[in-house]
């Protein structure tokens, strides 16, 4: 019995647009999730009045006009700017780099004297076809910011050696010659106020919701609930893994409530230094210049993913895209699945960037 017109599987940000636009196209939906709440990674959970990033800090930016409109419908937005700092061997540091970095790690004052001492390492530790992350970093900022601040905060994240990680994980280094903390170098960003659960009640507005739905314990049951499905769930699950499993990094969170105001007076902590077993401390109120008595932390773990854990990062390397592809033409072959997502496109997606694939595919879908 086919009551719906389309069956969405996983209610995050890519879920929730397709399903918004096709319900304006007088479609009837019906989005399902495994997790017991709608909104994916980026849900956030209200604790004592603070919004907690529950799967890891959301900063929204994005140079698209069009995308910055379409989520300020749903929330309003504050004008918070992404300015982490990084601690190394005890010494605080700004991030991105950029003038404020230089100073703190050589006391230049000036670009012409940043430069100087960059080029001079590049030219002395760079090579011209790096073949591994740390080869490409050295040859993109050299040695002093390579060993103070990406090495080991990397090998953290990764779970391997810098040597062993290929070029590409960072085909560029952002490098400012400006005193500017700002982390991204978009035309809109902020938080929006009261949450991203705001944005997400207002996608699913009037839409059938089910939570706690396993999509793959009565996958025929559901599927045939409606003529079409939106799958945005791992792509190798959907196919039983018939070329393998396609691997990730996983995170895990270590959520405290503190009753201090101002634990670390930033947003976002990097922690760089090996022996330091979490990759970066998040103090959400900084998010929405919070003034509560009390604060919220998290410290930030990155982890081996295996199939009982979330995946997060997808890990692509030469094997990896190699089964994906073999999944994404399995994939052209269903005329009534649409894929969509970072989980369904095994690839690493922003906010900003999601929501303008779900539109797209919307778009291809309705005209």
């Amino acid at each position: 019995m086919q009551m719906y017109d389309y069956l969405i599987v996983g209610a995050g940000l890519f879920g929730c647009v397709f399903a918004h636009e096709a319900t304006k196209k007088g479609k009837k939906c019906l989005v399902v999730d495994k997790r017991d709440h709608v909104g994916g990674n980026v849900y956030c959970e209200n604790v004592d009045g603070i919004n907690v990033h529950k799967y890891g800090a959301h900063i929204f930016h994005t140079n698209d006009k069009d995308i910055w409109d379409y989520v300020n419908q749903f929330a309003e937005f504050n004008n918070y700017v992404n300015s982490p700092v990084s601690i190394s061997k005890g010494k605080l540091y700004n991030l991105p780099f950029n003038m404020n970095t230089f100073y703190q790690l050589w006391g230049t004052k000036t670009p012409e004297e940043a430069k100087t001492i960059i080029e001079s390492q590049i030219k002395e530790f760079g090579c011209k076809n790096p073949e591994n992350l740390e080869e490409q970093a050295l040859s993109l900022i050299g040695k002093d910011v390579y060993e103070t601040l990406i090495k080991e905060y990397t090998e953290k994240q990764w779970g391997k050696k810098a040597t062993e990680l290929p070029a590409f994980i960072i085909k560029r280094l952002p490098v400012r010659y400006t005193f500017n903390n700002n982390y991204f170098n978009d035309a809109y960003q902020g938080i929006p106020i009261g949450g991203y659960n705001k944005i997400i009640d207002g996608l699913l507005e009037g839409i059938d919701i089910k939570t706690n739905v396993d999509f793959f314990k009565d996958k025929d049951a559901l599927s045939s609930l409606a003529k079409k499905i939106v799958f945005t769930g791992k792509i190798d699950e959907f196919y039983d893994y018939n070329y393998g499993n396609l691997e990730y990094r996983s995170l895990r969170f270590e959520n405290t409530k503190l009753n201090t105001e101002n634990f670390q007076g930033n947003a976002v902590v990097n922690y760089n230094d090996s022996n330091v077993p979490y990759t970066r401390i998040i103090e959400h109120k900084h998010f929405e210049f919070g003034k509560q008595k009390h604060t919220v932390i998290t410290k930030e773990f990155s982890e081996q993913w295996t199939t009982e854990k979330e995946a997060y990062y997808p890990i692509n390397n030469e094997e990896n895209q190699k089964k994906y592809q073999a999944y994404k033409a399995l994939s052209l072959q269903e005329p009534d699945v649409i894929f969509g997502g970072r989980l369904a496109e095994y690839k690493y997606y922003d906010m900003h960037q999601i929501i303008a694939s779900a539109l797209q595919k919307t778009k291809k879908e309705f005209n």
